[in-house]
């Protein structure tokens, strides 16, 4: 596994700890996982991994040192988790070098979803695609505009961000958590499981698209959704 796939955990709570180790394990990461800043920063130094997410209370080395000391040598994305939005300020105006901050408690979700927010903002720039198209179904991305069979479909951001997914890997079958992450990175309200179902519900009416025999998109029972058949990009 790469470094770029690998997350460092830092946080005294165990539990914490392990509902997030979960998370991220069953999205793809390989995870470390340390308690206290000292192995912290001793595991950083051993395994270079491509993200941390630092807790700000730590036992033996705070997290605000813990940072500054990583942000000597690396650029690595860091989130911090802190136990109230004064101390967001308080670390903002600390400026130590963290990416972003995330306040306790949390959804183990939302907190995927912003550290492959950050990792895509941290990515490299790719060329991206202007057009994508399926069957009768075209997306212009630089326009932000949708026609379905040559007749144009107003969809608000999240629709448009949702479908976009979907087309740039026709065939895939996308969880729920995948497409929200998805939405995530361009969008900062939190989307749940069944909201996802909603727009999804709402994308495919403004398409005309049947669920019981799908031109477009197919639901995979117990999985989430999927573009059926191929599409292309130009």
């Amino acid at each position: 596994m790469s470094e770029e796939q690998t997350v460092l955990v830092v946080d005294d709570d165990h539990r914490l700890v392990s509902l997030v180790r979960m998370y991220l394990e069953r999205e793809g990461f390989g995870v470390f996982a340390a308690y206290d800043g000292q192995d912290a920063m001793d595991l950083y130094a051993r395994h270079r991994p491509g993200f941390v997410i630092l807790d700000l209370l730590l036992p033996k080395i705070d997290g605000v040192t813990v940072c500054r000391q990583i942000r000597k040598t690396s650029n690595v994305p860091i989130l911090m988790l802190t136990a109230k939005v004064e101390e967001v300020d308080k670390l903002v105006g600390l400026s130590v070098g963290a990416d972003d901050y995330v306040t306790k408690p949390f959804s183990p979700r939302e907190l995927v979803a912003r550290v492959r927010a950050i990792l895509r903002r941290a990515a490299p720039a790719t060329p991206v695609v202007p057009r994508l198209a399926h069957a009768d179904l075209v997306m212009d991305l630089e326009r932000h505009e949708v026609a379905a069979d040559g007749r144009e479909v107003r969809l608000t951001p999240i629709e448009f961000k949702l479908l976009q997914a979907l087309m740039e890997f026709p065939g895939r079958v996308f969880t729920r958590d995948q497409l929200l992450a998805h939405v995530y990175a361009f969008d900062e309200a939190v989307v749940v499981d069944r909201t996802v179902d909603v727009h999804i519900g709402k994308l495919r009416e403004k398409l005309g698209d049947d669920p019981a025999r799908p031109r477009y998109i197919q639901t995979v029972r117990g999985v989430g959704y999927k573009l059926v058949g191929s599409g292309r990009a130009g």
